[in-house]
């Protein structure tokens, strides 16, 4: 039984207003994720959920699927993945979509690419975990180089071990997320929650993990798809 893939895509980003629209390269961001996955034939169906009827309209001339519209309660800036992703499950159940893996996929994260989605699949088939992250080891640091304001408004690091790190390099692994998501359907819908007990990492390059959260971030993926630059 083949995969499903789904976008989660609302109209109302902040940090760059209708990103998931705006043009990257010669066509809409999403449409770079949209026919990765349709190219790739790993799924049964690429299904976009949005609130959103000009991200839906967009969504289905690349060749996704929009066979429901999210509701809009689910669209605001405090509905989170769990209720988002539990939503569209539910009603892809009742429209007779059969899974028993979903591939969540964040279209900000535009250049992860076909051998990074088969990976994620296949150590979520061969650990029968719950869900398989896609990251890249992260060079900031919470042990080392990343600060937290404290209860009384001074600085002080993250993390604190025993023993005070002095580089870098010898900090523990930490690693940063970044929009490909595997999960075991039948485990998703027990607990009902995106983060579930058994997770491992799929780890990818970070140039391909690079995620667009930012009008800077944006350019920069500009320049990468403008030059052509291999990743």
């Amino acid at each position: 039984m083949k995969p499903i893939c789904i976008i989660a895509a609302r109209g109302g980003s902040k940090g760059v207003p209708r990103k998931n629209i705006k043009i990257l390269g010669n066509k809409p961001l999403i449409a770079h994720t949209i026919e990765l996955c349709q190219k790739s034939k790993i799924f049964q169906s690429v299904v976009v959920t949005t609130e959103d009827q000009e991200i839906a309209e967009i969504s289905m001339k690349y060749g996704a699927e929009v066979p429901f519209m999210r509701p809009s309660k689910l669209a605001t800036d405090n509905a989170n993945m769990d209720e988002v992703l539990l939503d569209s499950v539910n009603r892809l159940n009742s429209l007779g979509y059969d899974f028993e893996t979903i591939v969540s996929r964040d279209c900000t994260v535009p250049f992860i690419n076909i051998t990074d989605i088969k990976k994620s699949i296949k150590i979520l088939n061969k650990n029968k975990c719950d869900l398989v992250c896609g990251v890249y080891k992260q060079h900031h640091n919470p042990y080392f180089n990343m600060m937290e304001i404290n209860k009384k408004g001074y600085l002080e690091f993250s993390k604190k071990l025993k023993k005070r790190i002095q580089s870098r390099q010898a900090s523990p692994d930490v690693f940063q997320l970044n929009g490909l998501f595997t999960l075991n359907a039948l485990q998703f819908k027990k607990f009902k929650k995106f983060y579930m007990p058994k997770i491992l990492p799929c780890e990818i390059p970070p140039e391909r993990g690079f995620m667009i959260d930012t009008k800077f971030e944006f350019k920069i993926a500009e320049l990468i798809v403008k030059n052509k630059i291999k990743i």
